[in-house]
């Protein structure tokens, strides 16, 4: 099967997380465009999405669903969101898109964040993939010595800018054992806004192809 028939097979999957009635979470990315395909044939059973990003929200409004506001809706009863890589215990990398910080936000205010992916995203351990760190402009080079001086590798993600109006630093050389220390390690560097680490809030569930997988639950 290929990647792109798993990503459809998730997408499918994860409506049946969809509560009638609610307001869905909704994140950014390839997988997610499926989803928001799908949600848009029973958009008439949700009262309509919370939005990570202005090119979701494109989307969203383009299939007929309403675009809240998370602060006019509150805590959310689901948000369905991809990812660039995933661990046995479902703690993520995201942020290749650049929109990692609302998709922290609106991951961290749902009562249960579903993540659908391809085989390929499954790691044993996180890293490979550069992990995205979204910092303020002033402090690019300030959190780039800083990261550097922690082993890793950065690389300013030169030309994008977020939904936020900030820079995005890719940091390679990492093979990060202990996501959940590193991810509070650099939330406390100046000038960093979010870490594209989802290891503190990981997902509830995750989806491969049309398989609800396991988590593993011992270390």
């Amino acid at each position: 099967m290929s990647r792109e028939q798993q990503k459809k097979l998730a997408a499918e999957k994860a409506l049946e997380f969809v509560e009638d009635g609610t307001v869905v979470g909704v994140g950014t990315g390839s997988t997610v465009a499926y989803f928001i395909e799908a949600l848009g044939r029973i958009k008439g059973r949700i009262e309509g999405a919370v939005s990570s990003s202005e090119r979701s929200t494109h989307q969203l409004e383009q299939v007929g669903i309403p675009v809240f506001d998370l602060n006019a809706v509150g805590p959310l009863k689901l948000y369905v969101d991809g990812a660039d890589e995933c661990d046995p215990w479902n703690r993520l990398i995201k942020g290749g898109g650049g929109a990692l910080t609302r998709e922290k936000i609106i991951a961290q205010a749902s009562e249960r964040f579903v993540c659908i992916i391809d085989e390929a995203k499954q790691v044993e351990v996180l890293g490979e993939f550069p992990l995205p760190i979204e910092v303020i402009p002033m402090a690019r080079s300030l959190v780039a010595r800083t990261i550097a001086d922690l082993g890793g590798q950065p690389i300013w993600r030169e030309g994008l800018v977020t939904d936020n109006g900030n820079w995005i630093l890719d940091v390679h050389g990492w093979r990060i054992a202990d996501p959940v220390a590193l991810e509070s390690r650099l939330n406390q560097i100046p000038g960093v806004v979010t870490v594209g680490l989802f290891a503190a809030r990981p997902a509830d569930e995750v989806i491969i192809g049309d398989t609800l997988r396991p988590i593993r639950r011992a270390r």
